[in-house]
């Protein structure tokens, strides 16, 4: 199989601390690979192996077949990356900053400002492609940091937690943009430690903890690890919680929940989900319960990643 990028065995060690501890990454041409995990896990140190700024101790990495160590110089011109933060130059444009990086990756003049010209309007950025980047908002930085590591067509793209600090509508609007960056073959690693962020933007997802990685597979298998499906109904009237509640339990043979004051939820155990929830419906009906809300879902990957390490991600968060 090819891959745009891939990662076998990598271990990094920082003094005592074990950064990485045998991880495996690996990505194909036109996909987006989401690292999960807290802050501490290790997310950046892998991104800052396969983007050539670190050496592993041990394990190997390539891009697109090249060594990412013994090749470094020609991987860089591969690659795109943008950190946590915005690297841009606030005392320039934004037009300026894109120009800038396209002289430095060898382009000729022209063609570094019709690429920054191309990306400033992809971004929707051109309005204020004349305006120094020390008056842009965070999130027209973040959009332009963005488009800055487009500017050399690179096969591959690192984001690391590109929508770190980012208003919630801002953050759906640089998704839209990172969804983009894989047409044309273009491949994408994403760390982040927003699940929502991974389940909304990654074909694949490599879960790390603590230096290593737990379990990998599409958002939708990982789901699969927590167990079966849960019914959430939400009705109408909120005094007939009660009633939800006991229709619930009757057909899912599991106590029924109120993790909201207006809503009921239920696990579906095995594969019977479909009919569960035709039951809970023929049963709702019948009792009269008009219901705003019905559904049947997947666990979130919040919910996977307890079952995976036994405690939430924003706990280990908070310990590193």
């Amino acid at each position: 199989m090819d891959y745009a990028f891939r990662a076998e065995g990598l271990v990094k060690r920082f003094g005592k601390t074990t950064a990485l501890d045998g991880v495996d990454l690996a990505a194909r041409p036109g996909t987006v690979l989401g690292v999960l995990g807290p802050n501490g896990a290790g997310k950046t140190t892998a991104i800052r192996i396969l983007a050539t700024l670190l050496r592993p101790d041990a394990g190997r990495a390539e891009v697109r077949g090249l060594d990412v160590v013994r090749d470094a110089a020609e991987v860089r011109r591969m690659i795109g990356l943008t950190g946590q933060y915005a690297s841009v130059d606030e005392d320039l444009t934004g037009a300026e900053n894109l120009v800038l990086i396209g002289r430095l990756l060898d382009l000729r003049k022209a063609e570094a400002r019709a690429r920054a010209a191309e990306l400033l309007e992809r971004f929707e950025l051109t309005g204020d492609a004349g305006r120094k980047v020390s008056t842009y908002s965070g999130g027209m930085r973040r959009r332009l940091d963005l488009a800055a590591g487009m500017i050399g067509r690179p096969a591959v793209i690192y984001l690391d937690e590109p929508t770190t600090g980012l208003d919630p509508g801002r953050r759906e609007e640089a998704w839209r943009l990172i969804r983009s960056m894989t047409s044309g073959g273009g491949a994408v690693l994403l760390t982040t430690q927003y699940l929502e962020e991974a389940d909304a933007l990654a074909d694949e997802i490599a879960v790390i903890d603590r230096g290593r990685v737990i379990a990998t597979g599409t958002p939708a298998e990982l789901k699969r690890i927590a167990g079966g499906r849960t019914i959430t109904v939400r009705p109408r009237d909120p005094g007939r919680l009660a009633e939800v509640a006991g229709i619930l339990s009757a057909v899912t043979g599991r106590d029924a929940e109120s993790p909201h004051r207006d809503a009921v939820t239920a696990p579906v155990a095995g594969e019977d989900g479909d009919g569960a929830l035709a039951e809970t419906v023929r049963r709702l009906a019948a009792a009269g319960i008009p219901v705003t809300e019905l559904s049947l879902r997947l666990p979130g990957l919040d919910e996977v990643f307890f079952t995976l390490t036994g405690h939430r991600a924003d706990d280990t968060e908070a310990a590193a």
